[in-house]
């Protein structure tokens, strides 16, 4: 059994090394390609994503596995978990024709350049027919995978294995339940909240240094791992000892490049912190995207958002931006990066809001993948569910359904992680804190170490080896995902901060 274990071990090592080559070039793609070379990296991607899923799809690598069914490891070692975790992967990838993935890689690859064009003329026009396209091979592969109650389903499940829609739309109305009338009750009874300190002129170079310093003192290693800027801030990992985060920065709006490097953050210091001994397999990176999303929404929110993190960084904002902030006290500050506000983008929404804006992409996939809604009407459907759920109406496409990167990389599935992670960051953040009580006040003293430590163990050590409930049950003991340690703690939060 050792040796089928190594030779298994050796051919996967060989799908890892070829899928971190792709992850190179898309990360070159978004980084510094310059836009000419769009076709070409879309055949290089294709070229390599085929020959990843030619050796991994390989008979010789199912008939390894199931030799090694039944070999007895302990459901929790490195070696047990490695043959689950790839039998999930490879019964997936082996019902995926050679020409589908070869067809998706290709067009996806150019969907995100065209897209980066039309995002920028404000031209839905010219981003239909691909994305017509990127729609009808999602359809292909979700066929392809099977599923038993809806479509959705098999599309979710690369993102959420075993996670049903029925599933998120339990999580869904249990937030939508109490979102809706306290945004309601916000905007009519709460006291204003001024956000006029964070819309003004902040150079550059004072913001990309503020948040790099923010950034190594939380706990990324800049020795395994660095940051850029792009036009939609996003992390991909190569090996745990080289980790890459984007950010985007505008000179008028402060929120947009601290907190998108607070967010891509939480998501690499999940990657670093993988156990050494799953480097180079299936089993390095998150459980699941929602896992993955409860990381960043947790540094990017309830870390860098609340009071005690600014109680220990205003002072040093103030030294960087002495002529917008001197005057502005942290008070003010803090009530102003929380304001609840509707609006267009959803990466800069609020902790209140954010959630209604992944409703509105939730159900408008559904509507999309079972031929309910036509691409070409999707601009309409998108400013008709930006009415209903947040009372506004897009002045143009790069504020509506242009504004995300997803669908142009055929990333459809994807968007109800972004909820479930925001749910999941509280409800291990409760545990954190009856584990650790005083939490706040180490953040108020700028100690992050014991935050980290704490997810080291608990999460980011076992990568992929446990499944989303598997971890939630480990850590809480709850034994699926609940709404309401989000919940109590956007009410305590909001009802202090608008004073009613």
């Amino acid at each position: 059994m050792e040796d089928k274990l190594n030779t298994l071990k050796s051919k996967l090592k060989q799908v890892h090394d070829i899928n971190a080559a792709s992850a190179v070039l898309g990360w070159d793609q978004q980084v510094n390609m310059p836009p000419g070379g769009a076709a070409a990296r879309a055949e290089q991607l294709a070229t390599l994503n085929k020959l990843a899923h030619e050796i991994f799809a390989d008979d010789a690598i199912g008939l390894l596995l199931e030799d090694l069914a039944g070999a007895g490891f302990d459901y929790d070692s490195d070696e047990a978990s490695l043959i689950r975790v790839a039998r999930r992967d490879y019964d997936l990838a082996r019902k995926l024709p050679p020409e589908l993935v070869v067809d998706m890689s290709r067009t996806f690859s150019l969907g995100q350049q065209i897209w980066t064009k039309a995002r920028a003329d404000k031209d839905f026009a010219q981003f239909e027919n691909v994305l017509t396209k990127i729609i009808d091979l999602n359809i292909q592969k979700a066929e392809a995978y099977g599923y038993e109650d809806c479509i959705y389903d098999a599309l979710l499940n690369e993102y959420e294995p075993d996670m049903k829609t029925a599933e998120v739309n339990r999580v869904f109305g249990e937030l939508r339940a109490t979102l809706a009338p306290l945004v309601q009750a916000i905007a009519s009874a709460g006291e204003p909240v001024d956000d006029s300190c964070l819309k003004q002129d902040f150079d550059e170079q004072a913001q990309w240094d503020f948040g790099m310093q923010v950034l190594k003192d939380i706990g990324f290693d800049l020795e395994r791992g660095r940051q850029d800027k792009s036009v939609h801030p996003f992390t991909t990992s190569f090996s745990m000892n080289d980790v890459r985060i984007t950010t985007r920065i505008y000179k008028d709006m402060f929120n947009t490049a601290l907190f998108g490097t607070l967010h891509e953050g939480g998501h690499a210091l999940y990657e670093q912190n993988v156990s050494s001994t799953l480097e180079g397999t299936l089993l390095a990176g998150g459980a699941s995207l929602g896992v993955h999303e409860s990381q960043s929404r947790l540094w990017e929110n309830v870390l860098g958002r609340s009071r005690p993190f600014w109680d220990f960084y205003y002072a040093r904002l103030q030294d960087h931006f002495p002529a917008q902030l001197s005057s502005v006290s942290v008070d003010t500050f803090y009530r102003a990066i929380n304001r609840v506000e509707r609006s267009f983008i959803r990466v800069e929404a609020d902790e209140v809001t954010y959630n209604l804006h992944i409703f509105l992409r939730f159900e408008l996939e559904q509507a999309l993948v079972e031929q309910r809604l036509k691409v070409r009407d999707l601009p309409a459907a998108w400013n008709a569910k930006m009415e209903e759920l947040l009372g506004l109406t897009p002045p143009d496409n790069a504020l509506g359904v242009l504004q995300d990167i997803h669908w142009s990389i055929g990333v459809i599935g994807y968007f109800p992680t972004y909820s479930l992670g925001t749910v999941l960051s509280l409800q291990f953040y409760q545990q954190l804190l009856d584990d650790v009580p005083d939490l706040p006040e180490q953040f108020a003293r700028g100690e992050f170490g014991a935050l980290l430590d704490w997810f080291k163990e608990k999460i980011h050590r076992h990568g992929r080896k446990y499944t989303a409930n598997e971890l939630v049950e480990r850590v809480t003991g709850a034994t699926r995902i609940e709404a309401e340690p989000y919940l109590a703690y956007i009410r305590q939060k909001f009802s202090e901060i608008y004073r009613f």
